[in-house]
């Protein structure tokens, strides 16, 4: 019998576990209805940590309220909106989206802002798009640094969810956060996006972990819940807190059962964590 038959479907989660994992609400507890009404679905099962991805199509003042109500806290949201780095036309355009996400991250009290590098122009070369982008992340981690959130570098898969990005090794992420030298610019480690490039995550954070400032998880193939695909997330996560990384562990992916159901291995992962720590 399987670890979640033998758990059961019913798991109440402890306090540990669900204070060390944070949940996407635009991919999980979508059975609760909107955005507002999924923050409360994920404090009732145990999970007081909320991401999002965009923040303009929200109420924020709504948000922001049912965050109070439930006790929950906003962890990350993205940069809104995601131009492309590397070209710098987009550049003015881009740090005026920072500047305003900021804005609604200190209304939310959230801590992070997602960026990502957007498209490569196959008519420009990597070197020169490079240049462009670390360029503008300098001037957006003053922004963020000013106002004491934390930028996220999160480079994205181009095999299949995402052809054509600009940014796609973890390896170069974190050189672009190196270059860049500030606290206030951290990468975002997506697992799911780094395994599906074929990275060997222990050899990739090896000397790097103290670069990374949040870490998200789904499994290869298919972007489904831990344990649904091939991955050994209990070494992964294991590696990772070994090695340094003392963050939560997001969830980002696209549950095959009922989100409260599909949660039951990666908890039951991280609560083993928890208690041997």
């Amino acid at each position: 019998m399987g670890e979640r038959e033998r758990i059961g479907t019913s798991l109440a989660p402890d306090v540990s576990a669900g204070d060390t994992i944070s949940v996407n609400l635009e991919l999980l507890f979508t059975e609760a209805g909107e955005i507002y009404d999924r923050v409360a679905a994920a404090a009732s099962a145990g999970y007081s940590n909320v991401e999002i991805w965009g923040w303009r199509s929200k109420d924020l003042g709504r948000l922001r309220e049912v965050l109070r109500s439930a006790g929950s806290r906003l962890v990350s949201m993205t940069v809104d909106p995601q131009l492309d780095l590397g070209d710098r036309a987009c550049h003015a355009r881009y740090l005026a989206g920072v500047n305003d996400s900021i804005t609604a991250a200190l209304a939310l009290g959230e801590p992070f802002l997602v960026v990502v590098a957007g498209q490569r122009e196959p008519a420009i070369s990597f070197a020169d798009q490079r240049e462009a982008a670390l360029e503008v992340l300098a001037k957006a981690a003053k922004l963020a640094q000013a106002a004491g959130v934390t930028l996220l570098l999160e480079p994205l898969n181009d095999r299949v969810d995402h052809p054509g990005s600009l940014l796609t090794s973890t390896e170069e992420g974190l050189d672009w956060v190196r270059e860049v030298g500030s606290k206030h610019l951290r990468l975002l480690l997506d697992a799911y996006h780094s395994l599906t490039m074929g990275e060997d995550l222990c050899d990739l954070m090896s000397d790097d972990v103290g670069l990374v400032g949040h870490v998200q998880a789904a499994d290869v193939p298919g972007r489904g819940e831990p344990g649904t695909g091939l991955e050994n997330w209990e070494s992964h996560l294991h590696v990772l807190r070994t090695l340094g990384y003392k963050g939560l562990w997001g969830m980002e992916y696209r549950p095959s059962v009922a989100t409260q159901t599909s949660l039951v291995t990666i908890h039951a992962i991280v609560q083993r964590m928890d208690r041997a720590e």
